[in-house]
This record gives structure tokens, C-alpha cells and sequence, in this order.
């Protein structure tokens, strides 16, 4: 009888995406998605994600799009031009696996953060503004607006967190677009910048850590 494989960080291919699960002993309630940036794989947000949220389940998903040693999430024409059918196709199938890895594992999107880096977070706002309502709460690390049409879209129940750096000169100019359109669907963003190129590190970790514990923190003020 074959023996069966550990559930934590083992890669998972029974989706649309491949993935690793990783449940601490103890979980919180929290969960966080994770989508990594170009050239790389799913394995590369895990560290940060744990400085943010040590007890938290982690879905950690790698991008189908080959590249180089490693993945990304859609096809790229230049740095900051990319194919709009890769995308609006890769968005589509990330929407469903979202669906169908919360009722396999048993996860709350309500309580779920999707926390996205680079090439990962412009997936995850396209996937809000292409199913409104789908993610409730996003950290996106060095985002740019990545669609050429936008549809209409319904984000009032959508809190957004976009962290961009001070020394990022090729996205850095984006992400005040990126702002813009988030906020004039609705969602409530907060938007931060930081001494850092296009790297990510402690400072976004400590940021995202704070972003989250922030309406908990005004509730137990008003009480």
C-alpha cells in the first residue's frame, strides 16, 4: 500500500492549477493564496506569507505559463503590455480553481487573503474585476492595471491593499492607475510606498500584517 503524501508543501495537481497546501497544527482561521511572480514558482511566497500570518492555511499556486527556469500567470508582450485573450483565459480558470480548492479543502473566502506579487497580484485584480465579489481582501505587492478593457464591476465589498516602491521606475508609475480603477469600481483601497525597488521583503510583510489586523483593531477601539 503506497504510502500517502504529506499534506503540507506537497504538490498538488488535482486542479486547474497545481498547488501546495499548507495547514499548520494549530490553523487560525485565516487563509491566504498565493500567487508568485514571473519566472519563478509557487514555493517563493511561502516564507512571506508566514512572517504574515504564521497560523494561517496557505494555498500556495503556481502560474501555467512557462517561463524561463519557472512560471508566470499570463503571456507578456513587453514588460508592461500583455496578451489580453492569456489573460482574460488564465483569470477565468483561476476564478473556478478558487471555487473548487475552498470546497476541497474547506476553506472560508470570506476569511481568505489573496496576496499576489508582481505578475501574481495583477492576476488577482483582474480576477476581481472580471467576477465582482469572487475576493474580498487583497495585499498586491508591485501591481500595475494589466487589462485593455475594463467591464463593469461591483467591488463595494472589496478591500484592497497596494504596496508599491519608491525605486520600482518601470511599475511604480503604474500603480496610481492601478488605484484609481480599483477605487472607482468601489473597492476600498489602501495604497502605500515604500523605500524598495520591485524586490519584496520585511517592510511588505510588516505593512500587509498591520493592513490586516487593521478593522479588528478599530473594532476593539470603538468597544
Amino acid at each position: 500500500m503506497a504510502e500517502k503524501p504529506p499534506e503540507d508543501g506537497f504538490l498538488r495537481r488535482d486542479l486547474a492549477f497545481s498547488y501546495r497546501l499548507y495547514r499548520p497544527a494549530k490553523p487560525s482561521v485565516e487563509c491566504l493564496f498565493l500567487l508568485h511572480g514571473s519566472g519563478v514558482d509557487e514555493t517563493t511566497m511561502v516564507a512571506l506569507a508566514r512572517q504574515i500570518a504564521p497560523r494561517a492555511v496557505l494555498v500556495a499556486v503556481r502560474g501555467r505559463i512557462a517561463q524561463e527556469d519557472g512560471f508566470r500567470w499570463f503571456g507578456r508582450i513587453t514588460p508592461t503590455r500583455f496578451e489580453q485573450e492569456s489573460i482574460r483565459i488564465e483569470a477565468d480558470a483561476f476564478a473556478g480553481f478558487i471555487t473548487e480548492a475552498a470546497k476541497r479543502h474547506g476553506l472560508d473566502l470570506s476569511r481568505t487573503v489573496f496576496l499576489g506579487y508582481s505578475n501574481g497580484a495583477n492576476l488577482v485584480s483582474t480576477v476581481m474585476l472580471l467576477n465582482s465579489g469572487l475576493i474580498e481582501r487583497a495585499a498586491l505587492l508591485r501591481p500595475m492595471p494589466v487589462l485593455d478593457d475594463v467591464p463593469p464591476a461591483d467591488l463595494g465589498k472589496t478591500r484592497v491593499l497596494i504596496i508599491a516602491g519608491a525605486a520600482d521606475l518601470t511599475y511604480a508609475p503604474f500603480a496610481p492607475a492601478l488605484v484609481a480603477l480599483l477605487s472607482r469600481h468601489g473597492a476600498e483601497v489602501d495604497a502605500r510606498i515604500i523605500a524598495s525597488g520591485h524586490e519584496i521583503g520585511d517592510r511588505d510583510a510588516e505593512i500587509v500584517r498591520q493592513w490586516l489586523a487593521g478593522p479588528a483593531i478599530a473594532i476593539a477601539q470603538a468597544n
